[in-house]
């Protein structure tokens, strides 16, 4: 038997968790991607990586190893076990997209907030999110067209067809100006929203290129809420003085700031995280 909590991140930087090298021309480093709606994501090994790095720091090896499973020795070692603590991957729950007139407008679609209910377990008294289609939340102010309410994105209008409450869909409390569009148009609107920067490689005493050492990278915008499931084995441990053993990934606090992915030292990766559910 498990017991079943959930994470949020909200990425306080840009967020870039996948390929350091793409196949495509100009090096473009891409970003690991859900396969249905196109959007971005974190596999759980990334997460459960850093959340043992983060209890070696604040405990000890043993204590790491006992939550998230003793590492392989080598390639070839059997000397593994099963972690009492697992994760899925992190998908997408709103997105922060550039729209004149807001200027920002966080983006969701039905598919993605199926998976948060799902997730969260006690949303089951909200309607189906089929149902938000093209409805946008209660602080959100679009433009008034020959009095419809319209959105204008970089890749034309979007018609606002009323609004609704959707708080309890911010997992963390603050309704922000969202709205909700198909499943079918996420895709474009998540390409749209990613930060991107190019960046070279200088010679160490010079400011000049090095070869033709061109790079594009891509990466989720801050502000980008995700989030991710997570199940803890029931195993009923005791602490050397009898008392529970539970698991604190954050000490005695429910939330942390960690750094994601890679490209650290450029200033992406910084997300905070909260559990929900232990």
């Amino acid at each position: 038997m498990y017991k079943k909590a959930y994470g949020v991140i909200e990425t306080l930087a840009p967020l870039h968790v996948g390929a350091t090298a793409g196949e495509e021309s100009g090096n473009l480093n891409l970003i690991f991607k859900d396969q249905f709606t196109q959007t971005g994501i974190i596999p759980g090994s990334s997460i459960r990586g850093r959340l043992r790095s983060q209890m070696r720091q604040s405990h000890d090896e043993a204590e790491a190893s006992y939550w998230y499973g003793h590492e392989a020795e080598s390639e070839l070692s059997e000397k593994t076990t099963e972690s009492v603590v697992k994760f899925e991957y992190a998908s997408i729950l709103w997105l922060p997209v550039f729209c004149p007139g807001q200027p920002i407008v966080w983006v969701s679609c039905p598919k993605l907030l199926k998976r948060y209910k799902r997730i969260a377990g006690n949303l089951s008294n909200l309607p189906d999110p089929e149902r938000l289609k093209y409805k946008g939340s209660q602080t959100l102010t679009p433009l008034n067209i020959n009095g419809e309410n319209k959105l204008f994105f970089n890749f034309g209008f979007l018609t606002v067809e009323g609004t609704e409450n959707l708080s309890a869909w911010f997992p963390l409390g603050n309704e922000l100006p969202s709205v909700v569009v198909g499943d079918d148009e996420i895709g474009m609107i998540h390409d749209m929203a990613l930060y991107r920067q190019s960046r070279v490689a200088l010679e160490k005493n010079q400011k000049r290129v090095k070869g033709k050492a061109f790079f594009n990278t891509e990466a989720l915008p801050e502000g980008t809420f995700m989030v991710f499931p997570i199940a803890i084995k029931q195993l009923n441990p005791r602490e050397p003085n009898g008392e529970p053993k539970s698991w604190q990934p954050f000490g005695k606090s429910h939330q942390g700031d960690v750094y994601l992915g890679g490209l650290e030292s450029i200033g992406f990766g910084h997300c905070e995280i909260t559990v929900k559910g232990v």
